[in-house]
C-alpha cells in the first residue's frame, strides 16, 4: 500500500507545481475520519481511493489512484462505486473532490463527470488556483 501511495504522490507532484498538491501521505490517510479502500486483481494491488468525512452529511474523495498497468480496465470505476456506496450508506447527501487541472487529469475529470459529478467552487479550506478544480455530487436517496 505504501508503494501505491508513493506512486500517487509522485504522479501528483509531476503534474502540479510545488505547494499546490493536496494529495495525502500514508500517515494522513490513517486518520479516523478517513476510510481507504484498495482494489486487487488476485494478489496484485491495482488501485485505491479514500473517503474523508467532512461533516455529518458530506464527504470528500481522496487518493484515487489506479496503477499504470491497470488503467482503463475499470479499477477507478470500481473504487469510485465503492466510495459512492459508502457515502450513501453513511447518509451523506453530498460528495466533494479537489483534483488537478490540465491534460494529465482529463481521464479523472471524465470519470467523475460520467458518474454524475459536476464542477463547483472551492470547499472547506481549499483555494482555487490555476492548478486545481473542484467537483461535487448529490447522493440520491441519502
Amino acid at each position: 500500500m505504501q508503494t501505491l501511495i508513493a506512486e500517487h504522490l509522485t504522479g501528483m507532484h509531476a503534474n502540479t507545481p510545488e505547494g499546490h498538491v493536496h494529495a495525502m501521505a500514508i500517515d494522513a490517510l490513517r486518520h479516523p475520519s478517513i476510510t481507504l479502500w484498495t482494489a486487487w486483481r488476485g494478489p496484485t494491488l491495482c488501485g485505491c481511493g479514500a473517503l474523508k468525512q467532512l461533516d455529518a452529511s458530506s464527504g470528500e474523495i481522496k487518493s484515487m489512484r489506479t496503477r499504470a498497468l491497470f488503467l482503463r480496465q475499470g479499477v477507478g470505476q470500481a473504487v469510485l462505486d465503492t466510495i459512492i456506496g459508502a457515502a450513501h450508506d453513511r447518509g451523506y447527501s453530498q460528495l466533494f473532490l479537489e483534483t488537478g487541472s490540465g491534460e494529465a487529469f482529463a481521464a479523472a475529470h471524465a470519470l467523475y463527470l460520467r458518474n454524475g459529478f459536476s464542477w463547483c467552487g472551492p470547499f472547506g479550506d481549499y483555494a482555487a488556483t490555476d492548478f486545481n478544480v473542484f467537483m461535487t455530487k448529490t447522493i440520491d436517496g441519502a
